[in-house]
């Protein structure tokens, strides 16, 4: 089915401006949202009720339905739990979680009165499987995730479908939102980002697909579909190769002196 109606949040730049060129390329009519200034066609801070509720009114006006709402933006951030301040915490869960939660209650609506529709929440592959020094960024990710299936069955004799994806580190621009006291995870999350092979053109392509194929649960790539197997299929091993990592983050914390936040946003 092509020429759907699809709003995005966070599509100015990485995974969210790949979702809007791929939708784009199939000949769907995408309205872009994002922060002020970004150059979007909508200016949606997603932690603010009321940029929500001009988003319903701008797709009411301009379409008059919406086929597919996806849930992209998103920031960085986590830090080991004597390091994370709940400061950090507040901030995170308000932008990863209560941003997707806002989102599907503002649309819900609209979705059972045309009885369709296809929610897509953008999670991590660290909503199903949960690396140490990461505990608010696994928390939120893990809490979109059964916030999806919930809706999922809520809104399923609707017509409405929805989808949870959950990718492994990509290259992307997220590392530029990354704030948190605990300066030796970012620095070992930048690394990640920075070296992997996976693009976010990847990532949006194998979306499009899991969306065509009804995935309720989109694993994108190779890594992280291993990662998940290792957890399901033996978890002993999956905790070892969990517990060396979380005592490599310690080793370099305990040789980087702290530097504080580093107040970015």
């Amino acid at each position: 089915m092509t020429g759907r109606r699809v709003l995005i949040t966070g599509a100015a730049g990485g995974l969210g401006a790949a979702l809007t060129a791929a939708f784009t390329s199939r000949g769907d009519q995408v309205l872009t949202t994002d922060r002020p200034g970004t150059g979007a066609d909508l200016e949606l801070d997603v932690t603010s009720d009321s940029d929500w509720a001009r988003a319903l009114d701008a797709v009411r006006e301009r379409w008059g339905g919406l086929d597919i709402l996806v849930n992209n933006a998103g920031v960085a951030g986590g830090g080991r739990v004597d390091r994370a301040t709940i400061e950090e915490w507040r901030w995170i869960t308000d932008i990863n979680l209560f941003g997707v939660v806002r989102g599907v209650a503002t649309f819900a609506a609209l979705f059972k009165e045309q009885g369709s529709g296809e929610i897509v929440n953008i999670a991590s592959l660290a909503g199903l499987v949960h690396p140490a020094g990461m505990g608010s960024y696994n928390a939120v990710k893990a809490a979109v995730v059964a916030f999806t299936e919930t809706v999922g069955h809520e809104l399923a004799q609707y017509g409405v479908h929805a989808h949870v994806v959950c990718p492994s580190y990509f290259r992307t621009n997220l590392m530029a939102s990354m704030q948190g006291a605990d300066s030796a995870l970012a620095g070992v999350m930048s690394v990640l980002v920075e070296q992997s092979p996976i693009s976010a053109e990847d990532i949006a392509d194998a979306v499009l697909a899991g969306i065509d194929a009804g995935d309720d649960v989109i694993v994108p790539d190779d890594a992280a579909r291993l990662a998940v197997g290792l957890k399901r299929d033996d978890r002993a091993a999956y905790d070892a190769v969990m517990r060396k990592q979380a005592r490599k983050l310690n080793a370099i914390a305990d040789a980087t002196p702290e530097s504080g936040s580093d107040g970015a946003r």
